[in-house]
């Protein structure tokens, strides 16, 4: 398995996203509680290659645009079963993709969003976040 981001993968050469979840882009970079800026990109990544490896999540492909797979996946943590982009987003290190109109693809995963920035989870403990959905949003302005 290959991670390209932290919310997109290449396994057994056929490469799948999650549905309905957006990760930090690479390049973007925040500040994180040691005061050090970092790669937000690469944070994505770290947790989304560390959920994977320890919850060793079943997934599901939903629908294909070109050569990628939209998949929705499920996680065993403990004795509960949960879905791994509602862990991503809860635990702040991923966020509720968005239309061109910024409005949420899935409005559970942007309840998620808010608590995880209310609490200032995961990467929302960085006072100078780059979101990524505001930053795709703009450049297709």
């Amino acid at each position: 398995m290959q991670f390209q981001t932290g919310d997109t993968w290449t396994q057994g050469g056929q490469t799948f996203r999650l549905y309905a979840v957006q990760s930090c882009i690479r390049g973007t970079t925040f500040t994180n509680a040691a005061g050090i800026r970092r790669d937000c990109g690469e944070a994505s990544i770290a947790y989304f290659a560390a959920l994977i490896k320890d919850a060793k999540p079943r997934c599901t492909a939903l629908a294909k645009s070109g050569s990628l797979i939209f998949a929705v996946c499920a996680a065993h943590i403990g004795a509960q079963t949960l879905d791994l982009g509602t862990i991503l987003i809860t635990q702040g290190f991923a966020f509720a993709a968005t239309d061109p109109h910024g409005k949420p693809v899935d409005f559970q995963y942007a309840v998620a969003e808010g608590d995880a920035q209310k609490s200032r989870r995961g990467l929302w403990a960085s006072p100078d976040l780059p979101h990524p959905s505001a930053m795709l949003r703009s450049a297709y302005q």
